[in-house]
């Protein structure tokens, strides 16, 4: 079970990956109960259906997710829930200001894929596709990191609420807190000094805040 400060935790592992901040909208949706959840009753090979964003903002959202967190030998972002959760988040926990520019955002990054490869981003191959989030992303974090205006002032880009939504997701998601970080519900017999390797397969622990990727 999550509790609340599994979410507090989350919230700090994934200051870190952005760089020392989250947003005000993103500590308030997970804090209020907002997590990402595998749906069991939908039929797996059902479309998923938003109800903020369109059929086809969901569906664009839903594979910029899964390049940010690809299945592996663990869940990816589809397998845990992120898309619904982002769309979630978006309709309960950010406000129309912030909403509209989401939105706008991933309009841009649309008409930048039909730009400058002549089809949508998901008509385009899956190299091609997970270029383009790069070259999107990490122009944005060097500006972020050199930014000295407060996160509220600069209004963190789309791909990076994208980035910040999916990591929030997933850290706190049954998947993301038991299968990538190491996790132990209740604890056992303390034993000092013994090497990760021994103590926990060599993972980290989901609950130590100095977790990084």
């Amino acid at each position: 079970m999550k509790t609340a400060m599994s979410r507090r935790d989350a919230i700090r592992h994934v200051a870190l990956l952005m760089g020392g901040a989250v947003s005000a909208p993103a500590i308030l949706g997970l804090l209020s109960g907002c997590s990402a959840e595998p749906d069991a009753d939908v039929d797996p090979n059902a479309e998923w259906k938003p109800k903020f964003l369109t059929q086809a903002q969901g569906a664009l959202v839903a594979e910029v997710a899964e390049i940010m967190i690809p299945r592996t030998d663990t869940p990816g972002a589809r397998d845990v829930g992120i898309p619904a959760f982002i769309d979630t988040m978006l309709k309960d926990a950010y406000s129309k200001d912030e909403r509209e520019r989401f939105v706008a955002g991933l309009a841009d990054f649309e008409a930048q894929a039909q730009s400058e490869h002549a089809r949508a981003f998901l008509k385009l191959e899956p190299a091609l596709r997970a270029a383009m989030v790069k070259k999107v992303h990490d122009p944005a974090v060097e500006a972020e990191r050199q930014s000295t205006l407060s996160l509220d002032e600069r209004h963190r880009p789309f791909i990076l609420t994208m980035k910040e939504l999916t990591l929030l997701g997933y850290f706190t998601s049954e998947p993301g807190a038991t299968q990538v970080l190491q996790y132990r519900p209740v604890p056992g017999a303390y034993h000092a000094c013994v090497p990760l390797q021994q103590a926990g397969n060599g993972k980290t622990w989901a609950t130590e805040t100095s977790y990084r990727f």
